[in-house]
């Protein structure tokens, strides 16, 4: 039986859904409208600040995936001068800003760091001045999430309080993280808004074992973006068949960006070139 609360909740939820879709354009436009961006995580570019922008132009890239900060610049983002120096530098390079990472997560993690969770909330209003609607929540080394039950139920207790900030500035908050997809989708139930998704990594889903393919699948209509990566390979000569992750991209009508966080090991410009050009054929 289904009670009365239940179908009040259910029907919120789908209107707060439907209100956070349409706030998303153009990824839930028509397919025919829609298509593929790949961009670079600024960390892979090897730039800490606003010349990242130079970097990716020269690779051919259409944007960048930017970091909020670090620790030690105190989140440099969060002031109004470093968002207009990377407002500027995005539109002098003619490229975009794709979305926000909160990378510094992997050594401060808001599994059980204050700090980050005032960061977290501080980053949908740093996404809000620089025009995105994603922030990625990384959850890595010190942050890793992995048979770690104390430190997931924290983060879902953390994501409630912070959810509904996101829903209202109408800012997806993408998980990055070693858990499956059914873990993932665990934390999305408990946190219950539809603010909260998952940013999928093709390569750590693959170091852990896991069915890329099939996960990409389970995970329709709650992922958010993508890092490309496979190891210490170049993208295409590795394990990965990124013939078959745009099949599963197809299957769940996901558009939007890519973003290269992939090895480099001859040099970054022509490696990155190489693989910009890479998936640029596949994902057209």
């Amino acid at each position: 039986m289904i009670t009365r609360r239940q179908i009040l909740g259910r029907a919120a939820q789908g209107t707060a859904m439907l209100a956070l879709g349409s706030s998303l354009a153009p990824l839930f436009a028509d397919p025919d409208q829609r298509r593929f961006k790949i961009g670079a995580c600024q960390w892979s570019l090897r730039k800490a600040g606003p010349d990242c922008f130079e970097v990716a132009k020269e690779i051919g890239l259409d944007g960048v995936q930017v970091n909020m900060g670090t620790e030690a610049d105190n989140m440099s983002l969060r002031q109004a001068p470093v968002q207009q120096a990377y407002r500027e530098a995005a539109k002098a390079s003619g490229l975009e800003i794709a979305s926000l990472a909160l990378a510094e997560l992997n050594n401060v993690p808001l599994k059980n760091d204050p700090r980050a969770a005032e960061w977290l909330a501080d980053s949908i209003s740093v996404a809000q001045a620089l025009n995105l609607r994603l922030v990625m929540i990384a959850a890595f080394a010190k942050g890793d999430l992995l048979d770690d039950k104390p430190g997931i139920d924290h983060t879902v207790e953390l994501l409630k309080q912070i959810a509904p900030k996101a829903e209202k500035a109408h800012i997806i908050l993408g998980l990055e993280n070693y858990l499956s997809a059914a873990d993932n989708l665990d934390i999305i139930r408990r946190v219950g808004s539809p603010a909260v998704q998952v940013y999928y990594d093709v390569g750590n889903s693959t170091d852990k074992g896991r069915d890329i393919y099939q996960e990409i699948r389970q995970l329709k209509g709650l992922l958010c973006e993508f890092h490309a990566k496979d190891a210490d390979s170049l993208l295409g000569e590795g394990r990965i068949d990124f013939h078959k992750v745009r099949q599963a991209m197809d299957a769940i009508d996901y558009r939007g960006w890519i973003q290269l966080e992939a090895a480099a090991p001859h040099a970054l410009v022509s490696d990155y070139q190489t693989q910009c050009k890479f998936l640029k054929g596949i994902f057209k």
